[in-house]
């Protein structure tokens, strides 16, 4: 089976994880994939294959050689993003040759190159795209193929390599990936995520995180009798959100620069609820956020009573760099096999997190692999075939080289 084929299958399965949920995994949706990638991978005669309680599918590609060399995990999430839809996706295979891509016809959605202009370095390639009402789910079932199809290579190959450890996590977009991953039972030397994004890129440097749920308290009453009484617990959300820096939001930063994110907001004038999430690859300027965000929450209390704004922030990974410098050797192997492909390595900074950047601070160094997908989290979400095909040939070629080290 060629990878695109494989990740058109993954992909017709709806997987998106649910924060609000309390069961492990969040949907049982996800395990219903990760059931066919058992299957698959016992068909193809992997060993251990065990999917666990927790949503946690392992397996082990043997080795073949008696040289003695580190055995190499490979990790991949089957669950999808919560920002759009995930269902129906009507995936369908452009052509590209320029210009913008008309997604929805009827619909009028179109992706343009105005919007968009990477679109412009993928003209002559082969883009699995959706109709524009739905993301893709590249993010990271491309990453699940091309570790499946890598593995499928060296099977069918004679090519020497190591014992691999492959897992497939759910509920990785939620900031649970990691949660109830055995790294003691998966027994690798290092690992890979394969959770990037253009081909080339290599990452091992990601944003510190923290989320923060900020709770208005206020008094409502007939706003005709309102004078001096009323407390518009939504007014005070506003007034918090004004005392943040208005330049550090996603839409204004880039590269290392972190962010405040407003992700949710509910609430009346007696409940008002805001849910962020704050992002820095700088540990120390990560702390200074949580100060900036503790200081408006006094400012808020200060003015309408104490009680009136309550705040509440829980750190959920930090910056893998402070692991991985420990183990460039990860990142000098992983460079090692794009040049010999011809591939080009772009070591960036990962503005967002992996699995990778928990697990390399529970004692798996785990830096991130590019999948060749681009847009995630978003409807106009696609995937270059060509780039896929070369994923595979990364991942293949790391293995391949263990044995040489």
């Amino acid at each position: 089976m060629k990878p695109y084929e494989r990740f058109l299958n993954y992909v017709a399965f709806p997987t998106m994880s649910d924060e609000k949920s309390e069961t492990v995994p969040s949907t049982e949706k996800q395990v219903v994939l990760s059931l066919a990638i058992a299957a698959e991978l016992m068909s193809m005669g992997l060993a251990d294959v065990e999917l666990d309680d927790k949503g946690y599918l392992y397996a082990t590609l043997p080795a073949n050689t008696d040289k003695k060399c580190p055995t190499i995990g490979l990790v991949a999430h089957v669950d999808t993003s919560d920002a759009c839809a995930d269902a129906p996706i009507a995936a369908k295979i452009v052509a590209y040759e320029g210009g913008d891509i008309c997604l929805n016809e009827q619909k009028g959605i179109y992706m343009t190159v105005a919007d968009y202009p990477s679109l412009q370095n993928y003209v002559g390639q082969h883009l699995i795209v959706t109709d524009g009402t739905t993301l893709l789910g590249a993010d990271d079932k491309a990453g699940v193929a091309a570790i499946v199809s890598a593995v499928e290579r060296l099977l069918e190959s004679d090519a020497p390599h190591g014992k691999v450890r492959i897992c497939f996590t759910p509920d990785e977009e939620i900031g649970r990936g990691a949660d109830h991953f055995d790294v003691e039972k998966f027994g690798a030397d290092y690992a890979y995520t394969v959770d990037g994004g253009p081909l080339g890129e290599l990452e091992y440097e990601n944003f510190n995180a923290a989320s923060a749920v900020v709770n208005f308290a206020g008094v409502s009453i007939h706003p005709g009798s309102a004078k001096d009484k009323m407390k518009n617990a939504q007014l005070m959300a506003m007034e918090f959100n004004a005392l943040l820096p208005a330049d550090q939001i996603p839409a204004k930063t880039e590269g290392y620069e972190g962010f405040f994110h407003l992700c949710d907001m509910q609430g009346d004038c007696e409940n008002a609820t805001l849910v962020y999430i704050i992002r820095d690859h700088d540990r120390a300027l990560f702390e200074e956020k949580k100060q900036v965000i503790a200081a408006a929450a006094a400012k808020i209390n200060e003015k309408w009573g104490e009680g009136s704004c309550m705040l509440t922030v829980k750190d959920s990974y930090y910056n893998m760099k402070e692991i991985i410098d420990d183990h460039m050797y990860t990142i000098e192997r992983a460079k090692t096999a794009m040049l010999e492909l011809g591939i080009q390595p772009v070591v960036t900074p990962i503005r967002g997190g992996t699995d990778g950047a928990r697990l390399s601070f529970m004692g798996l160094p785990c830096p991130n692999l590019c999948t060749g997908g681009e847009n995630f989290h978003s409807r106009f979400e696609f995937l270059s075939i060509e780039s896929l095909d070369r994923v595979v040939d990364i991942v293949e070629r790391i293995l391949v080289n263990a044995v040489k080290e």
